[in-house]
């Protein structure tokens, strides 16, 4: 009877791979479509886009035989890659640091997660790159399908000093002292060397696909001047080497000049915020092959009406001195660019941040105009997060932020032109006091994820 057993195991075990290759993956036809490739400014006029399983099979101006695809008609619609964020915080919902470093729980990080997560992917973002805060965990309920979200690449624990923009322990707490922040190993703050390797490794074994290093300080920050520079160029380095023994890189939360020329210098790859951008930088970073990320916002004209600013003393004389400061970031981007990428670096309610992002993408077209800022949407965010190389990028089986054979089927569909009329993928012309945004711009019809349509409003 055992040999009997054995011997049906056997041959189903052999039959299985063959009728497993004898499937084929799922085919998508979409039809009457124009192209943005997310690299060209010209779009593909009256193209078809073929995906199979989760990849981009075939785009052709030409008819492409498909008989067993889903045929979507585009109907003249502008399809796109889907949009990348490359600087939020999933897991930050606020209403203030000290509210979540005293009164917040794990449960209520994971909630406010799942609730951002969602919210993403219906604005457009297929790919969003957290800024510090979120470990692996995350990542892996979306990808097993358990939540709905974007591509999920986590930065672990904000690295920085005592007293920087990564300590987020109460005004009393004695240094070394146990924090929430720290033991959800969302904030970890590091004094020498030693503390980098740990907890900069520590991050990637809980899920990081890259190392996030805090420089510089904030404005609303509780204990830091905007103009710090955190971290001695060992502790840089530090990270960086830590960063490409996992075969990725560091970003770096940077104001100051001296600030961004420090983490350049040690090999950081990703500049954030980078206010002080200037031509002597954008030489620098062109040779390195380095990218920035800058939340425009940061130059709105009701920056100093903002209630976190306006009502804090402290804040208010911050914001001044930085505004003045930063003033010549747009015209230095213009006269030396560089590539950035899109940031909106929201902490707060889900419903808060939907208006942020929308307020975001309107800035990216008033200072830099539609075709800059679908670039910056998708194929500089597609380089930016393929930063993580081989082995700690979780997506390696096709490119990100392009519509081109090979690449990832994660596709836009979208009423009229971005290129012309850039409202069209979900903006928003006004921030703090804004209505609430709908869960889903109506003008972005179908949204598509790894080959899986998560929205279609077109019939």
């Amino acid at each position: 009877m055992k040999r009997l057993y054995l011997g049906v195991v056997c041959a189903l075990s052999l039959a299985w791979p063959a009728a497993a290759q004898d499937e084929k993956p799922a085919q998508t036809l979409f039809t009457n479509v124009h192209v943005f490739d997310g690299v060209n400014e010209q779009r593909i006029e009256n193209a078809s886009v073929l995906i199979e399983g989760n990849l981009i099979k075939a785009v052709s101006t030409d008819a492409i035989d498909a008989p067993n695809a889903e045929v979507i008609d585009g109907g003249g619609r502008t399809l796109t890659p889907g949009f990348i964020e490359l600087h939020a915080h999933l897991m930050l919902m606020g209403p203030s640091i000290a509210s979540m470093e005293t009164n917040s729980t794990w449960e209520d990080f994971g909630i406010h997660g799942t609730r951002m997560a969602e919210m993403y992917l219906m604005q457009g973002f297929t790919t969003v790159r957290d800024a510090g805060g979120a470990n692996g965990g995350l990542r892996r309920a979306i990808d097993a399908g358990q939540i709905v979200g974007p591509r999920h690449y986590a930065s672990g624990a904000f690295l920085g000093t005592r007293g920087g923009h990564a300590d987020f322990a109460s005004f009393t707490s004695p240094p070394g002292g146990q924090t929430n922040f720290g033991n959800l190993n969302m904030a970890q703050q590091v004094s020498g060397v030693d503390d980098v390797y740990l907890y900069g490794r520590n991050n990637m074994r809980m899920g990081a696909t890259q190392l996030k290093f805090m420089q510089s300080g904030g404005v609303i920050s509780a204990f830091d001047p905007w103009q710090l520079l955190a971290g001695s160029k060992e502790e840089i380095e530090a990270a960086v080497q830590v960063a490409n023994e996992y075969g990725t890189y560091v970003m770096a939360h940077s104001y100051r000049k001296e600030a961004i020329m420090n983490a350049l210098e040690a090999g950081v790859m990703s500049i954030e915020h980078g206010f002080s951008f200037d031509c002597e930088i954008a030489e620098i970073m062109n040779e390195k092959g380095a990218y920035i990320t800058t939340n425009l916002t940061a130059f709105d004209p009701g920056l100093l009406d903002i209630p976190s600013v306006k009502n804090e003393p402290k804040s208010l004389a911050k914001a001044i001195s930085a505004s003045a400061t930063f003033a010549n970031y747009i015209p230095n981007m213009k006269e030396c660019p560089v590539k950035r990428g899109f940031q909106t670096d929201c902490v707060g309610s889900v419903e808060a941040c939907n208006i942020q992002i929308a307020y975001e993408k309107h800035l990216n077209n008033e200072f830099f105009g539609p075709y800059q800022s679908m670039v910056t949407l998708t194929s500089i965010g597609g380089e930016v997060v393929a930063l993580s190389g081989d082995f700690s990028n979780p997506y390696t089986a096709g490119k990100l932020g392009v519509i081109e054979e090979g690449a990832y089927a994660d596709i836009l569909l979208i009423d009229g032109n971005p290129l012309e009329d850039f409202s069209v993928v979900g903006t928003g012309d006004q921030w703090f006091g804004a209505d609430p945004r709908p869960d889903s711009p109506e003008t972005i019809r179908l949204i598509m994820k790894d080959g899986v349509i998560y929205k279609n409003t077109l019939n």
